[in-house]
């Protein structure tokens, strides 16, 4: 059967099954689960899962950093260093991005015209300033390296990452999907979109969007959102669980830094493409020693440097968060908005 790519907003059919396999993944160099000072990074959350990477909320963000007084620097050992891959896939070389509208929830039911500004984020996003900061990232290094200096092959930042979108809404989804039906989702829109071998997924990330008022158990008290991989026929595929984020209120995101009611859907979802393009199978990418990705390390700061913000591309302006940069601050890294 032949397969199409199709435009953000063409309402399409549930395709047929899919096969998902064994849920469990071996990593190299697994890090320690201790608190880092953005309290977000490894977490188990269903028994005979993977591990999920998690976005913390705002304020799990504020106890830890006020903890830890601060948000980290001023020493390599703050850094990310690489963590050996997954079948030789660290990053995301050539990142493409699918968004799946999970559900027929989604009909007639997006208050906060949250599918639109994803669409447009993911248009535009590409080779800007932003993105690039995940560059200095890369594969075919050592484990246990920090600077990539020119070696390995890098995480990419080209323009055109997102393909397509898909409204996979005759059947309702389940009313707070678990883990393990989140990752047949993902697997489901591999094959719907007819990337069917480990190839066709090693640069590749799913965004699996639940609709108003129909997220995942822990949603804004646990989490804002979280990326994981699954083991399926068609090889490890990477998938974000993207609550409909505004359910959340302030938890994720909302007016933060008063950057307006939707900010966090922007804010949240550049976090967790940022830290799938640099840790695309959980956890064999880039972190650093206390087990925080490039997005965690700078989670939720209002103040001073790398602090959130509006950023402008191409296709608007949108609210992000600053990503960890090892370079930065003479390779002591920090949190910046641009590399």
């Amino acid at each position: 059967m032949s397969r199409k790519w199709f435009s953000p907003r063409v309402l399409l059919p549930v395709l047929g099954g899919v096969f998902v396999g064994a849920a469990c993944m071996l990593h190299a160099q697994t890090p320690s689960m201790s608190t880092n000072s953005a309290a977000g990074g490894l977490r188990y959350l269903t028994p005979g899962q993977p591990p999920v990477m998690i976005h913390p909320t705002v304020a799990a963000a504020a106890e830890a950093a006020h903890a830890a007084h601060g948000h980290g620097g001023g020493s390599t050992s703050a850094n990310l260093y690489y963590h050996g891959g997954t079948g030789g896939i660290g990053v995301e070389t050539a990142p493409k991005i699918y968004l799946v509208l999970w559900g027929s929830q989604w009909n007639n039911n997006d208050p906060s015209g949250e599918e639109a500004l994803l669409v447009s984020f993911f248009k535009g996003i590409g080779g800007t300033p932003w993105m690039n900061t995940v560059t200095q990232y890369c594969q075919g290094v050592a484990s246990g390296t920090y600077f990539c200096n020119g070696s390995g092959t890098p995480a990419g930042n080209q323009s055109g990452i997102f393909v397509a979108a898909w409204y996979d809404n005759a059947t309702a989804a389940p009313s707070k999907p678990s883990q393990s039906q989140l990752a047949a989702e993902a697997a489901k829109a591999a094959a719907f979109f007819g990337n069917t071998s480990a190839a066709s997924n090693a640069s590749v990330q799913y965004v699996i969007a639940t609709s108003h008022g129909n997220n995942a158990s822990g949603f804004g008290t646990q989490y804002c959102a979280w990326h994981s991989v699954t083991s399926t026929s068609a090889g490890n595929i990477a998938y974000t669980n993207l609550p409909y984020i505004t359910d959340a209120g302030s938890s994720c995101g909302a007016n933060f830094n008063g950057l307006g009611p939707n900010a966090g859907i922007t804010i949240v979802e550049g976090h967790e493409m940022g830290e799938t393009e640099t840790d695309q199978f959980p956890s064999s990418g880039w972190l650093d020693a206390n087990g925080a990705e490039i997005g965690d390390k700078c989670a939720w700061i209002s103040s001073g440097q790398g602090a959130s913000a509006d950023i402008t591309i191409s296709t608007g302006t949108f609210p992000v968060q600053s990503l960890w940069s090892n370079a930065f601050n003479s390779d002591a890294g920090g949190c910046v908005l641009s590399y």
